[in-house]
Parts: structure tokens; C-alpha cells; sequence
């Protein structure tokens, strides 16, 4: 095992180690943002018959195949269909049908020809009135088909596919009721340090509040699973091993915070290797130098740095990639796109930085990047004021203002082609 490995090693290690869970079948509207474990078929034609696709007349487009400005065509208005309601009659060659959005398509039109250019030439429009037409049209206007969208049988949604808001409906309208998904991983958060005391209690001197566990644990939210903060353990390997111990029996993934460098009270490396298979124990990084990974009983175990930037950038760059793939997904990786620095970056250090950072875009259209004044690891709120990590890659050249960095948008979904 290296000592210090690159990122991107460090993502297909871990990944390596990921396999898709079990399936679960859901109530549609609980699949929404979730991948089909399985095919998904449709009951019938979608729709079940042709319809109008706006308001206005139905009829056989021969009707007023002549029609024209200077020799329009008058039709007789003999019925109104709305939507819900059926005509099924016949209409003679010097009548037509009142028609409705959504409404079927009398099976002996062909047509339809919407309200706003018709004339009214008597009456009101509705039954009983006369109209006219002063163009031709073409057969099957403003009507859509049966199974236009999908016909009985078919795969409306594959196996794999990403099910969206739209998709839901689509799956209603198709007969589909409930949809095998894969199941969403089940994470145990585990916040490690005697400083540490819970959020709801106002710290007394020489402590500070838990808040790690509240962001890794919306983090893991925001990837899909499903998050449960476990009590504070204390600077002990005895404590910190029992904890794992427990916490693999019942959750799919643990993810600790703190504990992780090479002090006298960091204990998740030799917990891990104590517990199970220690994979991984630091990342060509800053921040979030110390990562932790290894399995144990086969549950993946990641510990993250305890300063918040640190365990907000390993979890975002390293653990949700591995949680989309535990779900099935196979989009895993935050967006990159390339923007200029508004600003210099003096660089010392010779790893690679991801500097919190707002993307924007100029009048002009080019792509710009604004790195935070405070980059300190230990500040929550320059995260919640970034919408992206610029990259300053290995090495220890300063970057100049208008310089081109990569960046990674931490406000654009992993299905998001750039």
C-alpha cells in the first residue's frame, strides 16, 4: 500500500471495492432520482387514441381542400367534444365537430384546425353556428397519434436509466405503479474526539459542537443515501474500534471524521487495521491529506479529516462517487470545466489544491473563477458560500489572474455533459 497515492487512484481503489446493493421495488414517486433495476414495460398505448393537440374544429381535411381567402369554406358546427367526452357519429361534407384539447378524434376526421383562424360566421362557434376556412390543410394536423409516445408492450424506461421528475409521470401515464430500484445505501456517521459535544448543547470551554456528522451526513443525503449520525466517540482505540465494530453489522458504509492524521490520538487507521483490511491512508491532496479506506467484515470504512474543508472535499471528491455506484449509477464524477483565475494564487505547497471557489459567467460569455479570500480548512462557511473546487495542480508554480484552471461544480449533477 503507497503512502501517498494520487486522487485519482484513490477514487478507482475505492471504487474497485463497490459493488451496486440489492433491489428494491418502490412506489413511483419514491423513484424519482433513482436507476430501474429492470426493464419497465407499458399496459397500452400512450396515448390510448388519437386526440387534438389544441382547441379548434375536427373534420376531413378533403372537406376544405379548395378553401382560400377569396373562396372560403363554410361548415356547419354539428356537435362539441371536450376532453373526457367522446363523438363517434358521423358528419356530413358541409359539417364539422367543436373540439377540445386532449379530446379523441372523431373517427371520421382527419383533422384539426385550431379556433384562432377560423372565422365565425354565424352564431357563437359552438353547435349550432356556421364557420369558416380560408386555407387547405394537411392530413393529421393538430392531431396526435395513439401510442405516439409509447405503444402496449413497449420498454418505455431500461434498465439503468436515471428516472427524473418528467419520468415518474411517464411511468404513471404507462401503468406502472411500482419500480424495482436499487437500493440506497444505508451510512453509518461517526464524528471521533473528546473536544467534540453534541450540536444541542451549547460547548463549554476548550470544547467545540459536532458539526461534521450534520454535514457529511446531508452530504451522504444529497448523494442518495441514507445517513445515520451515531453518538460521539472519544480519542480511543478501544472505544473507536467497538464502534466500527457495531456500526458494520448494521449499515452498508461507515464514514468517520477526525482521528485520521499520525498524532498520539488518532486511532482510525489502526482501528481499521486492526478491525479488517486497511486500503488507503493518505491522498496527494490539500486539503484532506489523510484519508483513510479499508474494509472490514466487507463494509467499506472511510475516515475523513476532522478540519470540516478537509472532510467536505475527501467526501465529495472520494465517498460520493463510491455511494452513486452503490445505487447503480454510472455517472460518478462531479462536472469539470476550465475557467480563468480573477485573481492570483500563490502556491507553496506541492500538492494539489482545491481552493473553494465561486464560477461565474462574464457579459462577454468566458468562463471566470473566483478563489475565496479564506481558504482556511477549518471554516464551514466559505463551503456554503463556493459553488466549486478550482484546481491548482501538483507543483509549487504560483498561478497568475487570467491563468486557466480546471474547476469541479459542485452545483451541477454527475449527468450533466459539459
Amino acid at each position: 500500500m503507497a503512502e501517498l497515492v494520487a486522487l485519482e487512484e484513490a477514487q478507482n481503489l475505492v471504487l474497485s471495492h463497490i459493488r451496486p446493493l440489492e433491489t428494491e421495488t418502490v412506489p413511483i414517486l419514491d423513484s424519482v432520482g433513482r436507476i430501474a433495476a429492470a426493464d419497465l414495460i407499458s399496459d397500452i398505448d400512450v396515448m390510448p387514441f388519437a386526440h387534438a393537440a389544441m382547441d379548434g374544429f375536427a373534420l376531413r381535411a378533403a372537406q376544405i381542400a379548395d378553401a382560400s381567402a377569396e373562396s372560403p369554406v363554410a361548415l356547419k358546427v354539428i356537435a362539441e367534444v371536450a376532453a373526457g367526452d367522446a363523438f363517434t357519429a358521423t358528419f356530413g361534407d358541409d359539417e364539422c365537430v367543436r373540439i377540445m384539447t386532449g379530446a379523441p378524434l372523431p373517427p371520421d376526421a382527419d383533422a384539426v384546425i385550431q379556433y384562432e383562424i377560423v372565422s365565425v360566421v354565424s352564431g357563437d362557434g359552438l353547435p349550432g353556428s356556421t364557420v369558416a376556412f380560408t386555407a387547405p390543410t394537411k392530413l393529421r394536423n393538430n392531431v396526435r397519434e395513439a401510442g405516439e409516445e409509447a405503444h402496449e408492450g413497449e420498454v418505455i424506461v431500461r434498465s439503468g436509466e436515471l428516472i427524473g421528475t418528467a419520468g415518474v409521470g411517464f411511468l404513471a401515464s404507462c401503468g406502472v405503479r411500482e419500480v424495482p430500484v436499487y437500493r440506497r445505501p444505508r451510512v453509518a456517521i461517526i464524528a471521533i474526539g473528546s473536544e467534540l459535544v453534541p450540536a444541542d448543547e451549547r460547548p463549554p470551554f476548550g470544547k467545540i459542537r459536532n458539526s461534521n456528522s450534520y454535514t457529511l451526513a446531508a452530504c451522504t443525503q444529497a448523494a442518495g443515501g441514507i445517513p445515520t449520525i451515531l453518538p460521539i466517540v472519544s480519542d480511543s482505540l478501544e472505544d473507536l474500534t467497538a464502534e466500527i465494530k457495531r456500526a458494520v453489522e448494521s449499515y452498508d458504509f461507515v464514514v468517520t471524521s477526525g482521528g485520521a492524521s499520525n498524532g498520539d490520538f488518532d486511532f482510525i487507521k489502526p482501528a481499521v487495521e486492526q478491525l479488517g483490511d486497511l486500503l488507503l491512508t493518505s491522498v496527494n491532496m490539500r486539503p484532506g491529506k489523510a484519508q483513510t479506506f479499508g474494509l472490514v467484515s466487507g463494509v467499506p470504512v472511510f475516515g475523513l479529516p476532522g478540519n470540516p474543508a478537509a472532510a467536505f472535499c475527501g467526501f465529495e471528491l472520494i465517498i460520493r462517487p463510491a455511494l452513486r455506484k452503490m445505487q447503480g449509477m454510472t455517472a460518478l464524477h462531479r462536472s469539470t470545466i476550465r475557467a480563468r483565475l480573477t485573481d492570483a494564487v500563490r502556491k507553496k505547497d506541492p500538492r494539489r489544491i482545491y481552493l473553494r471557489s465561486t464560477f461565474s459567467k462574464t457579459s462577454d460569455g468566458a468562463y471566470v473563477v473566483t478563489p475565496a479570500k479564506n481558504q482556511s480548512s477549518g471554516s464551514f462557511g466559505v463551503i456554503q458560500r463556493s459553488n466549486c473546487l478550482a484546481i491548482l495542480p501538483e507543483g509549487s508554480g504560483s498561478c497568475e489572474a487570467g491563468d486557466e484552471v480546471s474547476c469541479i461544480l459542485l452545483d451541477v449533477p454527475e449527468e450533466v455533459v459539459l
